[in-house]
C-alpha cells in the first residue's frame, strides 16, 4: 500500500512509558483504497501482561487518594488536550472516513465529558448512613462506594474518542486503573489522545494497548481485571459477556440500536426540526448507535416529512472527509458497505419505494472507496431487513401510522432499546408517549448524539446493552457499594 511521506505511527503506552513494536497494524483509508493512514504498534502477549500488571500495581496508590485528590490530578492531565485537536481530527477523519468536522467534535466531546465527570468529585466518596429502626432493625449501617480495580475499556471505530470520554474519566475518578483498547481498524487518533493524558498521570494508572483482537483476551478474562466496559455491536457484546463470564467479571455493554423517531400528528416540521431529523439519521454516514434507524410518522404528515428529508438529501455531497464541501464520507469498512447495499437491493426487489440521492465521487483516487448513496425507503414493509436490522449506514425506512397506540407498538417492536424520540407540539403528549418507549434514553423533538445531555445516564435496554455511562450513574458503574454494619443494641 502507498503511504504518506510521514505516516502516523503510534506506540503502546504501558506503565508510564511508550513502547514501539516491530509488529504493526497498517491502518487503511476507507475513502482511498490502497492508501495507509499510518501504523499502530501491535501488543504481544507479554505486552498485554505488562499492561495488566502495571495497572494492578498502580491500583493501591490511585485508589488510596480521595475523589477530590484524583480529580485534581485528572484536571492537570487533561489541560491542553485540545492543542493538537486539529491533527487528531485529521487523522481520525482519514482512518474512520467521516468528515473532518465530525472528527473534530469527536475529540472535543472527550474533553467535555472528562470535565463533566470531574464535577462529581465530591460525590465519589459519599457516605450514606442507615439508622436503626426501633423494634425491627438494630443496626446502624454505613454505605460507601469502593473502586473495583483494573478496568478494561474497549471502544469502537465510529466515535472512538468521544465514546471513551463516556467511560474513562468516570472509571479513573472512581479510583480504578485503566487499560484502553482502541478500535483495531481505527486506533491512531485514540491512541494519541490517551497517551497524552496517560503521560500526565502516575505510571500505571492509564495504559493504551493496540493490536489484534485475537491477542487481547487477557484484557477480559484475566482474574486481575475487575471490570470490562465495551461499546460496539450486539454480536461483539455477546462475545465479551461470554468471555467475562469465565472469571465472573462484571461488564458494561453499550451496544447497537434500532431505535425509532416517532412523529405524531401535531409534530412541528419546520426547517429547524427537519435539520435535526436529518442529522439524527445521516450523521457519520449513519454509523452511530443512537442514530434514528426507523422513522414512524402520522399518515397525515408522511408526505411533508419525506419531502423535507428529500430536500436535504438533494444537497448531500459524497466525498473524502478532508475535502472542503464534503458533507458525507464513506462507510468505514467494505463489509459494511456490502451489507447496506444488500439492504437497499432487498428493499428494491420487494417492490418498496426506494429513493436514492447524491452522486458517487468521480475522483479516480476514490474509486472503490466505501461510498454508498444515501437513501429513503418510503412506506417500508415492517418485515424488510432495512426495518428489522440496524442498518449502520445512510438508509432509513419511513413508515406511516394512524394512531398513537400503533406508533408506540411499532416503535417498541424491536430487539433494541437505546435511544428513541417523540416529536410533538404538546409537552404532556411527549411525556406520555416518551414514557412508554422502551429505551434507556428518549429525546423530545430531537434525536441523536449531538443533542445528548452529557450529564444524564446513557445506556440501553433489551439487546442494546447493560449498565449506564455518564454522570454520577456512570461513576457508580465503576464502583461497588460497601456496607459496614454495626449492631447498636
Amino acid at each position: 500500500m502507498s503511504h504518506e511521506e510521514n505516516p502516523v505511527r503510534t506506540p503502546l503506552f504501558i506503565d508510564g512509558e511508550a513502547r514501539v513494536t516491530d509488529d504493526v497494524l497498517e491502518i487503511v483509508d476507507p475513502g482511498r483504497p490502497g492508501r495507509a493512514v499510518g501504523l499502530a504498534s501491535v501488543a504481544s502477549a507479554g505486552d498485554v501482561e505488562d499492561a495488566i500488571r502495571a495497572a494492578d500495581a498502580a491500583f493501591p496508590g490511585w485508589s488510596g487518594l480521595s475523589g477530590g485528590e484524583r480529580a485534581a490530578v485528572m484536571a492537570d492531565a487533561i489541560a491542553g488536550i485540545g492543542d493538537e485537536r486539529d491533527a487528531d481530527a485529521a487523522i481520525l477523519s482519514q482512518e474512520n472516513g467521516k468528515i473532518v468536522h465530525e472528527a473534530w467534535v469527536d475529540a472535543l466531546v472527550f474533553e467535555l465529558r472528562w470535565n463533566l465527570a470531574l464535577a462529581h468529585a465530591e460525590e465519589v466518596d459519599a457516605v450514606e448512613v442507615l439508622e436503626p429502626v426501633p423494634g425491627a432493625i438494630p443496626n446502624s449501617t454505613r454505605i460507601t462506594y469502593h473502586p473495583m480495580g483494573v478496568v478494561t475499556i474497549i471502544v469502537p471505530f465510529n466515535w472512538p474518542i468521544a465514546i471513551l470520554g463516556a467511560a474513562l474519566p468516570h472509571a479513573l475518578l472512581a479510583g480504578n486503573t485503566v487499560i484502553v483498547k482502541p478500535p483495531v481498524s481505527a486506533p491512531l487518533a485514540t491512541a494519541r489522545v490517551v497517551q497524552r493524558v496517560a503521560e500526565r498521570l502516575p505510571a500505571g494508572v492509564l495504559q493504551v494497548v493496540t493490536g489484534r483482537d485475537a491477542d487481547m483476551s487477557p484484557l477480559i478474562e484475566d482474574d486481575r481485571v475487575a471490570k470490562v466496559s465495551f461499546t460496539g455491536s450486539v454480536g461483539g457484546g455477546k462475545r465479551i459477556m461470554e468471555m467475562a463470564s469465565r472469571s465472573v467479571t462484571p461488564v458494561t455493554l453499550e451496544l447497537g440500536g434500532n431505535d425509532a423517531a416517532v412523529f405524531l400528528e401535531d409534530a412541528v416540521l419546520d426547517d429547524e426540526h427537519l435539520d435535526r431529523l436529518f442529522g439524527a439519521i445521516y450523521d457519520t454516514t449513519g454509523q452511530i448507535c443512537m442514530n434514528a434507524k426507523r422513522v414512524f410518522v402520522h399518515r397525515s404528515r408522511m408526505d411533508e416529512l419525506v419531502a423535507g428529508l428529500e430536500e436535504r438529501l438533494g444537497r448531500v455531497k459524497l466525498g473524502y472527509g478532508l475535502e472542503e464541501g464534503t458533507t458525507m464520507g464513506p462507510l468505514h469498512a467494505p463489509a459494511q458497505k456490502a451489507f447496506v447495499e444488500d439492504l437497499i437491493r432487498e428493499a428494491k426487489e420487494s417492490g418498496a419505494d426506494v429513493r436514492e440521492f447524491g452522486e458517487l465521487p468521480v475522483d479516480p483516487e476514490l474509486a472503490g472507496g466505501n461510498f454508498v448513496r444515501p437513501a429513503i425507503v418510503v412506506g417500508a414493509d415492517p418485515s424488510l431487513r432495512v426495518v428489522t436490522e440496524e442498518q449502520f449506514g445512510p438508509v432509513i425506512p419511513v413508515t406511516a401510522f394512524d394512531t398513537e397506540e400503533e406508533a408506540i407498538r411499532l416503535a417498541n417492536d424491536t430487539w433494541a432499546g437505546l435511544g428513541n424520540s417523540v416529536w410533538t407540539a404538546d409537552p404532556d403528549t411527549a411525556a406520555r408517549v416518551g414514557g412508554r418507549l422502551r429505551s434507556g434514553y428518549v429525546w423530545v423533538n430531537d434525536h441523536g448524539a449531538t443533542r445528548l445531555d452529557l450529564r444524564a445516564p446513557f445506556g440501553g435496554v433489551k439487546q442494546s446493552g447493560i449498565g449506564r455511562e455518564q454522570g454520577l450513574h456512570g461513576i457508580r458503574d465503576f464502583q461497588e457499594p460497601h456496607a459496614l454494619s454495626t449492631l447498636t443494641t
